[in-house]
């Protein structure tokens, strides 16, 4: 890749872009990026003129010759790009906001990757990430796409199966929360050699195995997680609630947190209720901590990312970025846990599924381990009925039909009523107009049926 390495960063006005720059700074000597570039949508140039300031003031406090540069031109940040990283949100957080108000409004969850929301969320995105896709192939067509913008799995999923692109890696930071769960609990040192065997689809993912300087320990974090002394959360977005001592014993699995809305859906859905009630979703939440954030990160004087990042609720993205694009870069073969296509390698499910694994990375990309090859019978029916809700959804972004939207609605075991399918997907659509171009023609049959 030569000496110079340039990375662009899609959604570069985010929140989080100061935790990736602190990222790629940690790692100067092994990773000199030397062009780091920001790009955004006019509707996010204020924050955008923000974060340049603060990421030249940072660059400037670390001493290092890395350049930073803002721009609205997408296809003009991509000349020569090594790495093309994903972080952006459609519609922005009031777009959030709807996808979990109006699920509530029915009686439904409101999530931002789950459910009617996610949903929602991927056919706002998808098509966003085609075209980003489309722009790579053409103006830099040897950089891969690092995706961190979510729903990650379901947006991994449109990738392989509607484009030929293959340098296109998901990545999440609930694995890494759940490594770093483990390294406390065990107190494990910077020495110690940690593997985890992880595996499934992004947000349903399970450990198998923990295993330190060779040996297994992973009987003593599941009889911890088990009763109860300990917490397996790793995330601050998501209530903390333990799992049933009895599930965890018969799954013989440590499940992430996201696991709580299949297993436990009438618990979180009374919770997320009751924080509607109070006009206080996750959404309205988030808002206001980014408008504490930007406000500090206009000081002219801070230099360095604040500590209430943290209260984003995306902590460890930067780390699971960049390590990433460091083992690719480096050509490492460390392992990563990654969102990609396993063809075939996994021998109990359909060869063409993109799914959430423990691989080796390099300049290949991704190799899914060889110690997992089979995926645990117990949740191979959850599995399935998820992959095919993002399926499903994958296909109704690109099609922009109605009764597409329908299908995935009704896929998804968070939904109870094909007759409340059909009003979320209406109410829904409709909500969204403005970000959902591709239902140009449905949308238009929509508002004349809306007016009889």
């Amino acid at each position: 890749m030569g000496s110079k390495l340039k990375i662009v960063t899609i959604g570069g006005g985010s929140s989080y872009t100061p935790e990736l720059l602190e990222g790629f700074l940690k790692r100067y000597r092994e990773l000199p990026v030397t062009e780091l570039w920001l790009v955004d949508v006019e509707e996010g140039q204020e924050k955008l003129d923000i974060i340049h300031a603060l990421c030249e003031r940072m660059i400037k406090k670390a001493g290092v010759p890395m350049q930073v540069f803002k721009t609205l031109d997408r296809r003009a940040a991509l000349q020569g790009a090594d790495f093309v990283t994903t972080q952006l949100r459609v519609g922005q957080l009031k777009a959030r906001e709807k996808d979990e108000r109006i699920p509530l409004s029915h009686g439904y969850l409101g999530q931002e990757t789950n459910g009617a929301g996610g949903l929602f969320k991927g056919l706002r995105t998808i098509p966003v990430i085609l075209d980003i896709v489309n722009d790579v192939q053409e103006i830099c067509p040897n950089a891969w796409i690092i995706n961190f913008t979510n729903p990650a799995g379901m947006v991994t999923e449109a990738i392989y199966r509607h484009t030929n692109f293959k340098r296109f890696i998901g990545v999440c930071n609930i694995p890494i929360g759940m490594k770093m769960f483990i390294t406390d609990v065990l107190q494990l040192t910077p020495q110690d050699e940690l593997k985890v065997d992880l595996f499934g689809l992004n947000h349903l993912v399970f450990i198998r195995d923990v295993v330190v300087n060779g040996e297994s320990r992973f009987d003593e974090l599941l009889e911890g997680i088990a009763s109860g002394t300990l917490s397996a959360n790793s995330v601050r977005n998501i209530t903390d609630l333990a799992f049933n001592e009895g599930l965890i014993r018969s799954l013989r699995l440590i499940p992430c947190s996201y696991l709580l809305y299949y297993f436990k859906p009438k618990e979180m859905l009374a919770i997320e209720m009751g924080e509607y009630y109070k006009g206080g979703t996750r959404a309205q939440v988030v808002q206001k901590v980014e408008q504490q954030l930007f406000e500090l990160y206009k000081n002219p004087d801070l230099n360095v990312k604040p500590k209430e990042l943290e209260l984003r609720g995306g902590a460890y993205y930067s780390d699971a970025a960049c390590e990433v694009i460091n083992a690719i870069h480096n050509n490492k073969h460390t392992e990563h846990y990654v969102n990609i296509p396993h063809t075939g390698h996994i021998d109990n499910i359909p060869s063409d599924w993109c799914i959430e694994i423990t691989c080796t990375l390099g300049h290949d990309g991704a190799q899914p381990t060889p110690r997992i090859t089979h995926f645990d019978e117990q949740v191979l029916g959850l599995i399935y009925t998820i992959k095919g809700f993002e399926v499903a959804a994958s296909q109704a972004a690109i099609s922009g039909n109605f009764n597409d939207v329908q299908l995935a609605l009704n896929l998804s075991p968070l939904i109870h009523s094909d007759n409340d399918a059909e009003l979320l997907a209406r109410e829904m659509l409709l909500a969204h107009e403005k970000w959902l171009p591709n239902f140009a023609a449905t949308l238009k049959d929509l508002n004349v049926s809306g007016e009889k």
